[in-house]
């Protein structure tokens, strides 16, 4: 509330000092001619003053402009570089998950030929056993037959 109070008292200060320095002019006792050059010449001032503000303004705008452009290329150019990184960082990360799916695969494949090649043992071993197991009853029930 205080910033606002000062802020009024400001402005109303600088409007007398306006009113009070256009009064005086128009009150002196000078001659029509002399008040009429005199504000001339503060117009011709105001006019100068003008012109410098404007010309100072375009000035700062203009290197506000081109500092804003220097900044959003460099920007585009760090985020172009950063997006780039990415993308190659993922096509890499793709490339390996892919070699490691085929690394599974082909270790799936491969333990299946085991597993079906182990079968194919333990069934030939059974085979064997089961007519070594007949064999032997056999021979057992033909000396048997024979004894009897």
């Amino acid at each position: 509330m205080s910033d606002m109070n000062t802020k009024d008292f400001m402005i109303g200060t600088l409007i007398g000092a306006i009113v009070g320095a256009c009064t005086a002019l128009l009150l002196a006792p000078k001659s029509g001619k002399e008040l009429r050059e005199d504000i001339s010449e503060g117009a011709q001032t105001a006019k100068l003053k003008t012109e410098e503000f404007t010309s100072d303004a375009k000035e700062k705008g203009s290197e506000w402009a081109t500092l804003a452009k220097e900044k959003s290329s460099e920007l585009a150019k760090t985020v172009q570089e950063q997006s780039n990184q990415l993308y190659e960082r993922v096509k890499e990360a793709t490339a390996s998950i892919r070699k490691t799916a085929e690394k599974a695969e082909k270790t799936a494949d491969e333990l299946a030929q085991e597993l079906a090649s182990d079968l194919d043992e333990t069934k030939e071993q059974m085979k064997e056993d089961v007519k070594k197991d007949v064999d032997e009853l056999q021979s057992v029930t033909t000396e048997k037959e024979t004894n009897y």
